[in-house]
């Protein structure tokens, strides 16, 4: 008996991509996927405390981690861009 495993797992009951400039997210929350994924690299923290500080289900959240996984490189390019938008945003309009 053979199991066909899908190559990739549709997440659009957990996550969308309408809001934020196309930034994916958690389906009707404001929670963007890097915010999700970046808060478990550098604060270490597991799936129970992601969906406790992000007040998400852990479905949720492993659906944010592992969608992180299959679009990192655009993900990763998004977030740089918003980065570099806040910075030119900042010395335009910020205090000096």
């Amino acid at each position: 008996m053979s199991v066909n495993v899908p190559e990739k797992i549709d997440l659009a009951k957990y996550i969308e991509v309408r809001l934020f400039e196309d930034r994916p997210h958690i389906r009707g929350r404001r929670v963007p996927v890097a915010t999700i994924a970046y808060n478990a690299a550098t604060q270490g923290w597991n799936v129970a405390q992601l969906a406790y500080q992000f007040t998400l289900s852990e479905s949720e959240v492993l659906s944010a981690l592992l969608y992180y996984q299959e679009h990192k490189a655009d993900i990763d390019a998004q977030e740089e861009a918003e980065l570099e938008k806040m910075a030119e945003m900042k010395r335009l309009y910020g205090k000096n």
